[in-house]
């Protein structure tokens, strides 16, 4: 049986690369990967696309563009950010990917709605969509309390 690979947020492993310039790390994704004995393969779409750390924080807005709250639009940066995930995910077999919830890149259920207001609407982010129009599965931490990885075909 060939390894089983996953990718998952940086920020969630501890990797201080959200645009706040910290990170989120979570004991339950921490311990779901250390059960899963999976390779683990950190990812910061936004990182990856080209965006700094520390960076101003961005939204995606209604129509589609992602932009700071100054009026940047760094659409092109998340956009080339999830295209390598995407590649990335292809090229190792990634069998999961798990994303920080509410991100304009890695949100997978929701995410903020342009407003800059903290108000959430039911709707990926940049990478999210992305990975999931390519059929690979995706969770956020709140998915994670008492799966079993591979316990079924993924």
């Amino acid at each position: 049986m060939s390894e089983k690979t996953i990718l998952v947020s940086a920020c969630l492993l501890g990797t201080p690369c959200r645009y706040d310039g910290k990170s989120k790390p979570n004991t339950a994704v921490k311990a779901f990967l250390k059960a899963s004995h999976a390779r683990v393969i950190p990812i910061c779409p936004e990182v990856m696309g080209g965006l700094v750390t520390p960076r101003p924080p961005a939204e995606i807005q209604p129509d589609g563009r992602v932009m700071t709250q100054s009026g940047l639009d760094v659409t092109a940066a998340y956009d080339q950010g999830a295209k390598k995930v995407l590649h990335l995910a292809q090229k190792e077999g990634a069998h999961l990917v798990i994303l920080q919830t509410k991100s304009p890149s890695c949100g997978v259920s929701s995410r903020y709605d342009g407003s800059f207001t903290k108000t959430l609407v039911k709707a990926p982010g940049v990478t999210a969509r992305l990975l999931k129009a390519h059929g690979i599965q995706l969770l956020e931490p709140q998915d994670l309390g008492g799966k079993k990885l591979f316990e079924r075909k993924l």
